[in-house]
Parts: structure tokens; C-alpha cells; sequence
């Protein structure tokens, strides 16, 4: 007895025997853990096997919903390669014209040669053009959308706007402007500007202004509130804590999102144009229209090699603002 509660006094959070092992309330004790322990170990094996299972029967409703089967999967697979035919020319045509097919034999050669590159991009001017046109829209909605995001981030924070209404108000409005597709804005700004890029500019930046605000109201949430304290302590205004307690914390994250979104944006200068909107996007609509597969693929090569350019571009310019190796 002596030596055990010399042991408990040196080691007072030592596991010993219970003092008596024929005590019935500490028995009843011991089971009670060993229940409630069980059920809590059952419950988390059991949360994996019902989340699983629940997402299972959504996809299932899902892809029987959207017609998203297995057997039509299957089914338009072949119709895939139909595209790929039609454009070097492989599937036989009804009419009597010979068919010109990709060689490395006429793939050089002139304008006037059929399936050539030259035949591809006879039009080179009018679609540099109009690429050119593309990426001075997606230059202007990414600073705008950035500006008003940059403006807007702020008052929507909880950490840093004491005003609920406020923060609630410039929430919803950042949720309208990013809950609306671009294509819809564009089309619905095509009507009172016209056809052309202004159209396309203003619903691209409309965009960003929500997307961009989303990201930088949680970039606000995550930064050091202790500049902020100190700050305001001395007696420095709201707008003081903003520029020196927050904005040199998240401006990197501002600007690598900010480059990740005018990537972006220069995609949906392509796919907006499709409404109107202008840019390469309005002529790949009408090449398609009218079944024009050589101009199609020009058109599609060019923005492929911009938006290549444009990624390693702001990739680098992204390394060198976050101050991390390329």
C-alpha cells in the first residue's frame, strides 16, 4: 500500500488498477464509456459508407436526368472522329470534286492547294485582327472587374466592416454578379450597346467583379488583424487600417488572382463572341455556320497558341510578384 501511493504521489497521472475491482458503480462506470465509445466508433464508420452512398444516388439521378448513360456515352463516341474526317478530308464526299487529303506531299504548299497551311490561313490578317481585338477585351474587363473587386472586397469583409447591412448588401451584390453566366450578360448588353466588344467587355467585367470580390473577401478573412488592432488603437481611420494593416498582407494574392482571371478572360473574349459581342469569337461562329472546317481549325490553332502565351506569361509574372521560383 505504501509503495502504490508512494508511485501515485511521484506520478500523480500515473494508469493504476481501480482502487476497488469489485465496486459495482465503478463497474457500471466502465461499461457506460465502453457503450458511448462504441457507438461514437460505429457512428464514424458508418458516416464514410452513408456519404458514399448518398453521392452515389445523386449521380445515378443525375445521369439519368441528363441523359448522361453509358450506352449513349458509347453510342456518340464514333461521331467524335467525324469532325477530325471532315477537316483532313478522309470521308468520301457525294459530289464529284476529287478529295484533297493531308499529306506532307501539298502540306507546304500554296494558297491555292487544298489542305495546305497556307489554304488554312489565307485569312491570317483578318484573324490576327481580330485575336488582337480579343485580348485588348480581355485586358480592359480584367481591370476593370479587378478595380471594382479591389473596392468592393473590403466592405464585404466581416473582420473589417463593423455595419452588417453593409457587408450583407455587398455580398449579395458580388453573388449577382458572378451568379449570372457571361454569355447571358453579353447577350443581354448586346441589346442596349449593340453588336460589338463594349457589350462583351462590360459582361466580362461584371464577371470578374464577382468572381475576383469572392476571392479577395477570403484572402481579407485570413490576414493578421494585429496591424489592424494596433491601427486602429492609435486612433487611425477605417481607411488607414485597410491600406496599411491589410492591403500589403493580401496585394500578392490580389495579383495572382488577378492574372489567373485575365487567362480566363481571355476565353470568354472567344466564347461571348459567339452572341455578338466581338473579337475572334464572332468570326468562329460564323466559320461555323457555314461549315468552313480549314478556317475553323486556323481559328482554333491561333487561340490555342495565344492562351499557351498568355499562361506562361503570367505564370512568370506571378513568380516574380509572389516573390517564389519559377
Amino acid at each position: 500500500m505504501r509503495r502504490n501511493a508512494a508511485a501515485t504521489a511521484a506520478d500523480p497521472f500515473r494508469m493504476t488498477a481501480r482502487a476497488s475491482p469489485t465496486d459495482p458503480t465503478d463497474d457500471a462506470a466502465y461499461r457506460l464509456f465502453e457503450r458511448r465509445f462504441g457507438a461514437v466508433r460505429r457512428a464514424r464508420q458508418l458516416e464514410p459508407v452513408l456519404t458514399f452512398a448518398v453521392v452515389a444516388l445523386l449521380f445515378v439521378l443525375a445521369a439519368v436526368w441528363t441523359d448522361f448513360l453509358p450506352a449513349t456515352v458509347w453510342h456518340g463516341l464514333p461521331r467524335i472522329g467525324e469532325y477530325f474526317g471532315k477537316l483532313l478530308s478522309i470521308q468520301p464526299r457525294r459530289d464529284a470534286d476529287p478529295v484533297p487529303v493531308l499529306a506532307w506531299a501539298h502540306l507546304f504548299g500554296g494558297v491555292k492547294q487544298p489542305q495546305s497551311l497556307a489554304y488554312w490561313f489565307y485569312r491570317i490578317d483578318v484573324y490576327l485582327r481580330l485575336l488582337w481585338q480579343t485580348i485588348q477585351m480581355a485586358i480592359l474587363s480584367t481591370a476593370i472587374g479587378f478595380s471594382l473587386a479591389v473596392a468592393l472586397c473590403f466592405p464585404a469583409t466581416r473582420t473589417l466592416m463593423a455595419t452588417p447591412p453593409v457587408v450583407f448588401v455587398v455580398r449579395r451584390l458580388l453573388e449577382v454578379m458572378r451568379s449570372i453566366p457571361q454569355v447571358v450578360l453579353a447577350f443581354i448588353l448586346v441589346w442596349p450597346y449593340g453588336i460589338g466588344p463594349l457589350a462583351g467587355i462590360l459582361a466580362i467585367a461584371l464577371h470578374t467583379t464577382g468572381s475576383l470580390g469572392k476571392l479577395f473577401v477570403e484572402l481579407n478573412e485570413n490576414a493578421d488583424m494585429r496591424a489592424v488592432d494596433g491601427i486602429r488603437s492609435v486612433g487611425g481611420s477605417w481607411l488607414a487600417q485597410i491600406r496599411y494593416g491589410v492591403v500589403p498582407q493580401v496585394w500578392p494574392g490580389f495579383l495572382s488572382y488577378g492574372l489567373l482571371r485575365f487567362e480566363i478572360n481571355v476565353r470568354s473574349s472567344t466564347i461571348i463572341g459567339f452572341v455578338g459581342a466581338g473579337g475572334i469569337g464572332q468570326e468562329l461562329k460564323r466559320v461555323i455556320s457555314f461549315n468552313i472546317y480549314e478556317e475553323v481549325s486556323a481559328i482554333v490553332i491561333l487561340i490555342l497558341l495565344i492562351v499557351v502565351t498568355i499562361d506562361l506569361l503570367s505564370a512568370q509574372l506571378r513568380h516574380r510578384f509572389l516573390g517564389t521560383p519559377s
